[in-house]
């Protein structure tokens, strides 16, 4: 196998091939080592890195192999990704700002212990948008990160880095956490699999655990993948009263979907949705038809309140984070931070309330359709990708002639981290005319995490992404 063939190697087939001797994690390391090597200076995917580190790794994991006395973690060998905002104890952590550059924790996020702990091996951290607050990936710290599909877009934020590094075979598996689509966003501009767990599922740091809108969870190339590296993540933890027990352990081989409905929105009701991802959203229409199910089209009777009510839940908690260091350091921040922080200042008790009377108004209608259907499916984004160095404080957006709002009009995923008890997946659906992939949200019914992947699962059989040259980006 090449060396470019291992760099695209499923999770799941690298992890057989350990433990049947037919491949050692030494020569996945090097292989994905050179890689980034190789496309790093384009695409810009990675800021920490600890590649000697990672090779010794690896040696210890090949012997452990080699011993077989079944002391494997489910990771263990692989090269995983994390995204460069929780906390691994002992190394720095920055979140993609200046103010951050010199701080290591004396503590390792929930999340990140269970992939340490499952054998993963950190062979690099990912790069974020500052503090994570926005749907691309640059900041003054670590510069632009770029889409290896078309480098002149972004591969999306805030977990950029991540779906960067997977798309261009820099890492097997990575890490995202999601906000207002910070997992989602970026799967789709990548074509990738990004899968946003429901509110609890999986364990988070404080004080953003009792958020309902924050979710850690998987990216990759594969739902396999996927599977396996939520399996890690999820489960109660003792440092977040939020996390939810039991464990749910997901299956890894699903029944076909004949027989399913499945309801289907264009635009959410007040989205400006381009025209290449219309048409990539109905051919995976078509797929799902093909595959036995009933799809048709539904009225959510939601408006531009919807996206409304996400941008003032931001701003009155996301937000006032960033204003704390705004007040103090606002000189040393990217334009975009600075941007938030003022936007949030305007933030009130009543706005925040509101967000939350808009979130059980959607459910109403929402709620409903879900129970007389299987899954709901709408676009990720709206438009495939934004330029990779947009700057949401001077630049605008347009889709389809019309401006939308330039921090989240260009994406439809944060409606659903309002819906944040609903498992969503984030499924490549095609390309776009400019090269760049677009995706599909797999909405199921809350707290039916298996029901999403079933979906998600069918899909793929159908056209699997990234297992051929015409599937992988030329970079």
């Amino acid at each position: 196998m090449s060396d470019n063939e291992l760099c695209y190697l499923s999770a799941v087939e690298a992890l057989r091939s350990f433990r049947d001797k037919k491949l050692s994690p030494v020569e996945l390391m090097r292989a994905v080592i050179e890689r980034a090597e190789a496309v790093e200076p384009t695409i810009n995917a990675f800021t920490y890195t600890y590649f000697d580190e990672a090779m010794a790794q690896a040696k210890a994991a090949e012997a452990k192999y080699a011993k077989g006395d079944g002391q494997l973690g489910a990771l263990e060998g692989l090269p995983v990704a994390v995204k460069d905002e929780g906390y691994i104890k002992g190394l720095p952590t920055s979140n993609g700002s200046l103010l951050m550059k010199d701080f290591v924790p004396d503590t390792t996020s929930p999340v990140n212990q269970r992939v340490l702990d499952a054998g993963a091996i950190v062979h690099a951290r990912t790069a974020t948008p500052e503090f994570s607050c926005a749907g691309f990936t640059h900041s003054r710290l670590w510069g632009v990160t770029r889409n290896p599909w078309n480098p002149e877009f972004t591969s999306g934020g805030s977990s950029g880095g991540s779906s960067a590094s997977l798309a261009a075979g820099t890492s097997t598996l990575a890490t995202g956490s999601d906000i207002g689509g910070s997992i989602r966003i970026p799967a789709s501009t990548c074509g990738l699999v990004g899968y946003k767990p429901p509110y609890g599922r999986n364990p988070e740091d404080t004080p953003l655990n009792l958020d309902y809108c924050c979710h850690s969870g998987p990216l990759a190339r594969h739902v396999q993948d996927s599977i396996l590296l939520q399996n890690v993540m999820c489960g109660p933890h003792p440092k977040d009263i939020a996390s939810l027990r039991p464990k749910l352990e997901l299956p890894s081989t699903y029944e076909p979907i004949d027989g399913w409905k499945i309801a289907y929105s264009n635009d959410l009701g007040s989205f400006e949705v381009d025209k290449d991802v219309l048409a990539n959203l109905h051919a995976t229409l078509d797929v799902f038809r093909s595959l036995g199910a009933t799809v048709e089209e539904v009225d959510l009777g939601w408006s531009e309140a919807t996206l409304q009510a996400g941008l003032d839940h931001l701003s009155h908690i996301f937000g006032a984070v960033i204003g704390r260091s705004f007040q103090e350091h606002g000189d040393k921040m990217t334009t975009y931070a600075r941007y938030i922080s003022e936007q949030a200042m305007g933030s009130t008790p009543e706005l925040f309330l509101r967000s939350m009377e808009v979130a059980g108004e959607m459910y109403a209608t929402l709620g409903p359709i879900l129970e007389e259907n299987n899954l709901f499916v709408c676009p990720t984004n709206s438009l495939a990708a934004i330029k990779a160095d947009f700057d949401l404080s001077t630049d605008t957006i347009e889709i389809n002639g019309k401006v939308v709002d330039n921090i989240l009009g260009w994406v439809m995923t944060t409606p659903f981290n309002t819906m944040s008890r609903c498992p969503v997946i984030s499924m490549p659906s095609g390309r776009a005319a400019n090269g760049v992939p677009t995706g599909v949200q797999l909405v199921a019914r809350t707290y039916c995490d298996a029901d999403a992947f079933q979906a998600a699962a069918a899909l793929e059989a159908v056209e699997p992404w990234f297992t051929a040259a015409t599937h992988r980006p030329e970079i």
